[in-house]
């Protein structure tokens, strides 16, 4: 059986790279629909009745989440699949009991994705190496729920630029990682360093590391 797929995420680039490299397995897994935000998505699963969705986790109009909120209660609801370059454990622990069947990072190769697609859509739970043992300690009760009043201050997106910016990335470094311009990432950097009353990446990297977020 071919596993009928969709395409979420908000780079047009990354959408195009997935469906080429996925025509090497045309036999077992066919694109049947795209979706760059939310209200996309939406429509386009609607629409297509997808066995998986290949789901981005940040994105405009509230990211993966927020699409899983909306359609997984449908009755023909898919499978979910997240694919994102962010390897935090709060993204992983979050989309995971939004609904999500497997997390993956966007440095899976073709062969890995497919496997992973067919696996899903199978039922099976798929995971980075990585990221397994965040969801492992999630649900046994050993990571609670996060809860800080500071970083909730942040949206997702400055959260992640945050945690890049605190593991020592350069802005260059971060804004290739997650497909931005190094203008956005400098606004971004300004908002969180203002949100959170920090004056430097100094002072930011040692807030992170008092919540143990890098």
């Amino acid at each position: 059986m071919i596993v009928r797929v969709v395409l979420v995420d908000d780079h047009a680039l990354f959408r195009a790279g997935v469906r080429s490299e996925l025509q090497a397995f045309a036999d077992r897994v066919e694109v049947v629909g795209e979706a760059a935000n939310v209200e996309q998505a939406v429509r386009v699963i609607r629409a297509t009745n997808p066995d998986v969705v290949l789901l981005d986790v940040h994105m405009p109009g509230g990211g993966g989440r927020q699409v899983l909120a909306t359609v997984r209660e449908d009755a023909a609801a898919p499978r979910f699949l997240a694919v994102s370059v962010s390897d935090s454990a709060e993204d992983v622990i979050a989309v995971v009991r939004a609904g999500a069947r497997g997390y993956v990072t966007k440095t899976i190769g073709a062969a890995e994705l497919a496997d992973a697609i067919e696996r899903v859509e199978d039922g099976d739970a798929v995971f980075s190496p990585r990221l397994a043992g965040f969801v492992l300690d999630a649900f046994s009760g050993d990571v609670p729920a996060p809860t800080d009043p500071e970083l909730d201050l942040l949206t997702v997106r400055e959260q992640e630029v945050m945690r890049l910016i605190a593991r020592g990335y350069a802005y260059k470094e971060i804004a290739s990682r997650l497909h931005l311009s190094v203008k956005t990432i400098e606004t971004h950097v300004s908002a969180v360093l203002r949100k959170l009353q920090l004056s430097n990446r100094h002072q930011l990297t040692a807030w992170a590391n008092e919540r143990r977020l890098i």
